[in-house]
C-alpha cells in the first residue's frame, strides 16, 4: 500500500521525483478543447493545465500532437472523471493501467479526482453523486482509494464535491468528518474546490468557515475557484460556466490565510470566454496570493 510514512510527504505527489513540481504560487487553467488555438499560442499568463485524463487518453492526430505540445511546454495536472471512487462496481483495472501510462508518460504532478460515486453495477451514471456520510461509506471509499494509489504508483487528492440532497440519516456524520475520515483513511490528499465549499454551506446551512478550518491543511494539494448560479438566496447551483463570484473570492483569501499559498486553478467549463477574460481572472488569485507569499518570503528571511 503507498503510504506517506513509508514516502515521506508527498512522495508520491506533487514533489515526487521526474514528476514537474508546482511551486506553491502556480495559478492555472482548465484544458478545454475549445481553448486549444490560444493556449498554443500563448507564452505567458498561466503557470499549469488542468486536464481530464479520459478526453486524452488514445487520443491522436491534430488533437493529440496538440496536447502533447502543451504537455511539453506545460505542468499538465490531471483530474479524473470516471474511477467513482464511491461507486458500488468494481474498480476498472484495465483503464487504471492506461491511466498510470499516461500520467508518467506527460510526467503529470498531481492526480485527483472527485469523492464521489459515478457509477453503479449497470455502468456510468454521467453525474456525480453524493456518498453517505457513515462509517460504512468511509470504510468503503478509502479502501478504494488505497487500492487506486496502488495501481497508479502514487498519492492521489479527493475533491470535495457539490451536492443538492444527502443520503444521510439525520445522525450520520457531519460532511466535515466524512472527509476528515477518508482522508485519514485511505492517507491520500485534497483537492479543496472553494466554489463548492461556498455552494454547499449556502445550500444545506452551515459555517463554511468552520468547515475550512476544520481540515488537514497539510493534505491540500492544490485550489479549485469557479463561479456558479444564485437560484435563490438560499441556493446556489454549481455551474462552471460564469465568472467567479465575490464570496468565492473572499473565502479562497481566507484558505490562503488559514493554509498558506497553495497551487491555484480556475475551472471553467460552459461559456468559454477569450482567454484574455480567463487570464484577467488568473491576476486576481495572484493578487490574493501576492500578501501571503510577501509573509513567507519575510518568515524565510527571519529564519535564514
Amino acid at each position: 500500500m503507498i503510504s506517506s510514512t513509508a514516502l515521506g510527504p508527498h512522495a508520491v505527489g506533487p514533489h515526487a521525483v521526474g514528476r514537474r513540481a508546482l511551486a506553491p504560487h502556480a495559478v492555472g487553467l482548465g484544458l478545454r478543447r475549445g481553448l486549444l488555438p490560444e493556449l498554443r499560442a500563448s507564452t505567458a499568463g498561466f503557470d499549469f493545465l488542468e486536464a481530464a485524463p479520459e478526453n486524452w487518453i488514445g487520443v491522436g492526430g491534430a488533437l493529440g500532437e496538440a496536447f502533447a505540445e502543451l504537455a511539453a511546454r506545460h505542468p499538465i495536472v490531471c483530474h479524473g472523471l470516471s474511477l467513482s471512487l464511491g461507486g458500488p462496481g468494481p474498480l476498472d483495472d484495465t483503464f487504471l493501467g492506461k491511466l498510470r501510462r499516461f500520467l508518467d508518460a506527460h510526467h503529470c504532478p498531481i492526480y485527483s479526482e472527485h469523492l464521489s460515486a459515478c457509477s453503479d453495477e449497470q455502468g456510468q451514471l454521467y453525474d456525480l453523486m453524493p456518498l453517505p456520510f457513515t462509517e460504512a461509506a468511509v470504510e468503503h471509499v478509502a479502501a478504494r482509494i488505497r487500492r487506486v494509489q496502488d495501481a497508479l504508483g502514487r498519492r492521489i487528492a479527493v475533491e470535495n464535491i457539490s451536492y443538492y440532497a444527502t443520503l444521510s440519516a439525520p445522525a450520520a456524520m457531519r460532511e466535515i468528518d466524512f472527509i476528515n475520515a477518508v482522508l485519514e483513511r485511505a492517507d491520500c490528499d485534497l483537492l479543496l474546490d472553494v466554489n463548492n465549499l461556498v455552494v454547499n454551506a449556502t445550500n444545506h446551512g452551515y459555517d463554511a468557515l468552520d468547515f475550512l478550518h476544520a481540515l488537514p491543511g497539510e493534505r491540500i494539494a492544490y485550489l479549485h475557484v469557479a463561479g456558479h448560479f444564485d437560484e435563490a438566496a438560499d441556493l446556489k447551483i454549481d455551474t462552471h460556466g460564469a465568472p467567479v463570484s465575490d464570496p468565492v473570492w473572499a473565502l479562497l483569501a481566507q484558505t490562503y490565510r488559514a493554509f498558506g499559498p497553495r497551487p491555484t486553478l480556475l475551472e471553467r467549463d460552459f461559456n468559454l470566454p477569450p482567454l484574455d477574460e480567463l487570464l484577467d481572472e488568473l491576476d486576481v488569485v495572484r493578487r490574493h496570493l501576492d500578501p501571503h507569499l510577501a509573509e513567507r518570503h519575510g518568515q524565510a528571511s527571519r529564519v535564514a
